[in-house]
């Protein structure tokens, strides 16, 4: 398998000199711990006072991981990216909210997006979080099969009729729809529903994704269950396969209530979970697509070398690739140079009301190790590059 991944050209064709160096300063600051932690809580402080900073984190740190402050916002993004070759996810990233009217609102934004993704060649996918759709604690004792109130009841058949419209929507404008993975204490009612969603709305294809979050040891095992469900059922699996996004709150939590972790041992765990995964959607593409998101290189160099050998096309529309906006460019635009399908996660949102979002990104990759030195491996390669031109 020819190594692409070091062709820092390629990553970074969109970039100007000045996005360049804003970069390098952002991956800078992420790599250093302490100053996350200050400053993640000098923004939140600011934030909540009312002070006067949106514009400066706007411009920096929002600008190198948002799309913008709303849909028509990321369209210049959008555009930008596709002339490339990548695609575009719309992640409507607005987290923490309670309120029926706000899972309404986001619900709205949700159909908003499927019908810009039906219009546009370059957002394949539309997405959306199952707590933008209702309360984490109603899911939570909706998976530990506790008695609902009558209120209860009838607020999750809220949440139950959302989830439908969605997958509904999606399904007649033949927009495929990932649904994204989040805490262990709430995703068994998630999966219940998301399989259902599947059985109804996958009867020819993948319209509908769920989630996998391969950190977690008992996720190969769920989806090997699946698999025979659908083959029996009859319905199509789409699964979009991540290593995960909850690891120290997952720790924590197992620790404070005593029970064992749901996380994987090590890092080396989680990486043949993850690799283990994929080589079982891989082996029945008759039956499933995947929605490999990942920025680690060796996991995508042994998708595409699975696909190689087994004679699948790089195109195939069975299998795409996914990066987080703003970080791990030379994987994606070097997977669209060689003709893969690859798309963006491009969050947008208020700037005030993605914050916590981009509060979560920064801590996770100061978590990663290796993932923000190798950002600045290569915008320093890159640099170094344009100056011996």
């Amino acid at each position: 398998m020819e190594k692409i991944f070091n062709n820092t050209q390629v990553a970074f064709s969109l970039k100007s000199d000045t996005e360049l160096d804003r970069a390098y300063f952002l991956f800078k600051m992420i790599a250093n711990q302490p100053l996350v932690r200050i400053g993640t809580a000098v923004t939140n402080f600011a934030l909540k006072a009312n002070l006067p900073v949106e514009s400066l984190i706007r411009a920096t740190v929002f600008d190198h991981f948002c799309g913008g402050v709303n849909e028509e916002d990321c369209l210049s993004v959008v555009d930008k990216m596709y002339t490339k070759g990548v695609s575009s996810v719309l992640d409507y990233s607005v987290e923490g909210k309670e309120e029926e009217d706000q899972f309404d609102a986001a619900l709205q934004m949700t159909l908003k997006t499927i019908e810009f993704a039906k219009e546009r060649k370059a957002i394949p996918f539309a997405v959306f979080k199952p707590t933008g759709l209702g309360r984490i604690d109603l899911y939570e004792k909706m998976g530990d099969k506790e008695t609902l109130t009558p209120d209860e009841q009838a607020e999750w058949n809220r949440v139950v009729a959302r989830f439908d419209l969605v997958c509904s929507e999606a399904h007649k404008k033949d927009v495929a729809l990932l649904i994204d993975a989040e805490e262990s204490w709430m995703q068994d009612a998630a999966d219940d529903l998301v399989t259902e969603m599947m059985r109804k709305y996958n009867k020819e294809k993948a319209i509908v994704y769920n989630t996998l979050q391969m950190y977690r040891w008992d996720r190969l095992d769920y989806l090997k269950k699946l698999h025979e469900q659908a083959v029996a059922e009859g319905f199509y699996i789409g699964m979009k396969i991540v290593r995960g996004a909850y690891m120290e709150k997952e720790n924590a939590r197992a620790i404070e209530k005593g029970y064992p972790s749901p996380i994987c041992e090590s890092k080396v765990a989680s990486d043949i979970n993850y690799d283990s995964a994929v080589l079982y959607m891989v082996e029945h593409l008759d039956k499933m697509a995947i929605f490999a998101g990942t920025h680690n290189e060796l996991s995508t160099y042994n998708l595409m070398s699975l696909m190689q050998e087994r004679g699948i096309k790089a195109n195939d529309e069975r299998i795409s690739f996914g990066q987080l906006y703003g970080m791990s460019d030379n994987i994606s635009y070097n997977l669209a140079e060689n003709g893969y399908n690859v798309a963006k996660y491009l969050p947008f949102g208020p700037v005030k009301d993605v914050m916590p979002y981009l509060i979560r990104r920064a801590e996770e990759n100061t978590s990663v190790a290796g993932q923000t030195s190798r950002e600045l491996e290569m915008i320093k390669a890159e640099r170094k590059r344009r100056k011996g031109k």
